[in-house]
């Protein structure tokens, strides 16, 4: 809550969706709770049997999703479509990454939530990923190992407001 009001309110302010902005959401939302908020996890980990990136290559893989994925969003988008072709494949990228050791998810809703924002759109409604829809949201995730941002995308049109 305290990063939503916080970023929420400097989205004027907002110019670039970079890394730098990501790790300041997250140190943000998470500084209360965890000393690393912020900051690469320092760990590797696994969920489900599925290993994320290993601790030795996130910083090179931070950069390359931040030259693929966030250097390549438009300044702002006109359509809602364009919005979801753009931020489903950086959600996903981003969760496939886990680049914190804790809180990826909150941290990537918010932070597409804030691109959406800034182009005139509203939140996305990730209420609507219920416990039932989780298993198609984590192969979603899996999916975007392989380059495969479909699922992700398919997931996100059906959480237009």
């Amino acid at each position: 809550m305290r990063a939503e009001i916080k970023f929420e309110s400097e989205l004027d302010n907002i110019s670039h969706f970079n890394w730098e902005l990501i790790s300041s959401i997250h140190k943000t939302a998470f500084n209360h709770l965890y000393e690393f908020a912020g900051e690469l996890r320092q760990i590797n980990l696994s969920k489900g049997g599925f290993m994320f990136p290993a601790v030795k290559f996130l910083p090179s893989v931070v950069e390359e999703f931040e030259i693929e994925f966030l250097n390549a969003l438009p300044d702002s988008f006109e359509e809602y479509e364009q919005l979801i072709n753009h931020v489903a494949p950086l959600h996903a990228e981003l969760l496939f990454i886990h680049p914190f050791r804790d809180g990826n998810g909150r941290t990537a809703w918010f932070f597409v939530d804030l691109i959406a924002l800034k182009s005139g759109f509203d939140h996305f409604n990730f209420e609507k990923i219920t416990e039932e829809r989780m298993p198609e949201y984590i192969e979603s995730v899996q999916a975007a190992a392989d380059k495969n941002y479909e699922p992700m995308t398919r997931l996100f049109r059906s959480l237009k407001k």
